[in-house]
């Protein structure tokens, strides 16, 4: 919902709010917090508040340490999982130097100012999250086991799949929040989890897949329960993805195609920052993650899909990127990527439309290949113009250094 500030004064003011979380994260996408108590949020709204930078990964050092939080009055929501009296609610904030200058290691800004170049260039896009993850039974010290929740396989049904009932609270969860999921399953793994988002635009999207992880996290927790949505969570099972769906509009003119093919042509280059751990390169080419650079439709061993859905629900599906990813950063990406391929007039090289994973090297040797590990991923994105001219040098060091 949209509020105002007024509005927001209101709301604390009625509905027994003690607690406002100011939100943010930092350039890996880890979400961080400050509590403030409602006197202090005339200020906060107004000035801002200030926290030591020095303290997150890739803010500053203690010679240039205080920034700001500005929160954002239209991404105000109740934390349902904590008290009905003393209301804890979340704010998202926007990060600033204290002369008001924007920080440029501010990942939801990044991706503000991309989508404001696509208005500016005549096109929007559209993104809807798909996020995979594991849920791991604890042990008497509230430790993860090796244990998975169950034993159950992709779209089996209880009792055989034991997440029913967790997925259900996470829905409900997040539809208090006023974030709208549009289906859920169990996958393939076992323990292994996957709900869906319907589209959105790009901002709200990324918010929502941001706060996602965390209440996915807390709702496991109430229930005995580890959520893990690292890459590769058990050898010889498949991985965690995190399928990104993306629309432009208008599509007149090969628009889609065009973006589709510049983000083929800038995914080598872009896999640093939508796979940044070293798990990330044991999920990928392996269990229907993609391992080179194709296309096709309807296919899930390529690395951009796009499934059978017409009009409105017309979209290219990228399958590389896992929940390690920071959502803003891989949607500003994306979106960058995108509109090169439209401002260059880029066409879709011929669909790859048979299973890589059983194709011959003759086959293979035609298509360029992911990076192998997070060390070529790094050095593809230090090497490449496109990355350069995107992001500010002060996240590429920080990711690829």
């Amino acid at each position: 919902m949209k509020y105002s500030k007024e509005e927001v004064m209101q709301y604390v003011a009625e509905e027994d709010v003690k607690f406002i979380r100011l939100a943010f994260c930092d350039v890996f996408g880890k979400q961080k917090n400050i509590s403030i108590m409602p006197d202090e949020l005339p200020r906060a709204l107004e000035d801002g508040i200030a926290f030591d930078a020095s303290a997150v990964a890739g803010f500053g050092d203690e010679k240039r340490s205080d920034l700001f939080l500005h929160p954002q009055t239209d991404t105000l929501a109740p934390l349902p999982w904590r008290p009905e009296h003393g209301r804890v609610v979340r704010m998202l904030c926007d990060i600033t130097y204290p002369d008001g200058t924007p920080f440029e290691c501010d990942t939801r800004n990044l991706l503000k100012k991309a989508v404001a170049d696509a208005e500016a260039a005549g096109v929007s896009f559209s993104f809807g999250a798909e996020q995979e993850f594991y849920l791991f039974e604890l042990d008497e010290n509230e430790e993860k086991t090796d244990k998975p929740y169950d034993t159950a396989g992709y779209m089996d049904i209880a009792p055989e799949d034991k997440g029913e009932n967790i997925r259900r609270e996470i829905c409900l969860t997040l539809e208090q929040m006023g974030i709208s999921p549009e289906s859920s399953h169990h996958e393939e793994g076992p323990g292994q989890n996957e709900i869906d988002f319907r589209y959105s635009d790009a901002l709200a999207a990324a918010d929502n897949a941001q706060t996602f992880q965390t209440v996915v996290r807390t709702v496991a927790k109430r229930n005995g329960l580890y959520a893990d949505f690292s890459p590769k969570p058990i050898d010889g099972a498949p991985g965690n993805g995190f399928h990104i769906n993306i629309s432009v509009k208008p599509e007149t003119d090969g628009k889609f195609e065009a973006m589709i093919a510049g983000i083929l042509d800038h995914v080598r280059s872009m896999t640093a920052f939508l796979d940044p751990t070293d798990a990330s390169y044991r999920r990928l080419g392996v269990m229907k993650a993609p391992g080179y650079v194709s296309w096709s439709h309807e296919n899930r061993s390529q690395l951009v899909r796009i499934p059978a859905a017409v009009g409105e629900y017309r979209r290219a599906e990228l399958r590389s990127p896992d929940p390690g990813a920071n959502p803003y950063l891989a949607f500003a990406l994306m979106i960058r990527a995108g509109l090169d391929g439209i401002k260059r007039g880029l066409t879709l090289p011929e669909p790859a439309d048979f299973n890589l994973f059983h194709a011959g090297a003759e086959v293979l040797d035609r298509y360029k290949k992911l990076p192998g590990d997070l060390a070529a991923a790094k050095r593809a994105a230090t090497k490449s113009e496109f990355i350069r001219g995107v992001l500010p040098e002060q996240i590429i060091r920080i990711f690829c250094e």
